[in-house]
């Protein structure tokens, strides 16, 4: 199992990033446009669903398991995947903040195409939160 992580130093307060990050149906506006294209909700039984396009026109249904306001983490699954495991956490770092994003995945064959796009994710999520439009 190809286990990722990325980390990045974000100049912004970490309670601001995870206001933008909790929004989970706004990933297209609030933390990362121009990676992510739109985020619908899927009207479905259970956990929510997010279905994400991204801007190379890949296409990730994403079960939401958990949105941890305290610790400021949010854990996903993509269960097209033969498995698939997604933390972003936010935490307070000297002059703004650290986000981490972690995924373990199966097949191994996709960890570089998956690795990849988890730092061209996070250079976005900096772009835009250091811009100061990531406010509502």
């Amino acid at each position: 199992m190809a286990s990722l992580h990325h980390e990045i130093f974000i100049a912004v307060d970490p309670g601001t990033a995870w206001d933008a990050a909790r929004e989970v149906d706004r990933l297209h506006d609030r933390l990362v446009p121009g990676f992510v294209t739109a985020t619908e909700m899927l009207a479905v039984e259970g956990a929510p669903v997010r279905r994400v396009t991204f801007a190379n026109g890949m296409v990730a249904d994403e079960t939401i398991v958990s949105i941890d306001d305290a610790r400021r983490r949010l854990v996903w699954a993509i269960k097209a995947l033969e498995h698939h495991n997604g933390v972003l956490q936010i935490t307070e770092a000297p002059d703004g903040a650290r986000v981490v994003w972690t995924a373990d995945l199966l097949p191994d064959s996709l960890a570089d195409r998956v690795s990849a796009a988890m730092a061209q994710g996070l250079a976005s999520m900096k772009a835009h939160l250091e811009s100061g439009a990531a406010h509502g």
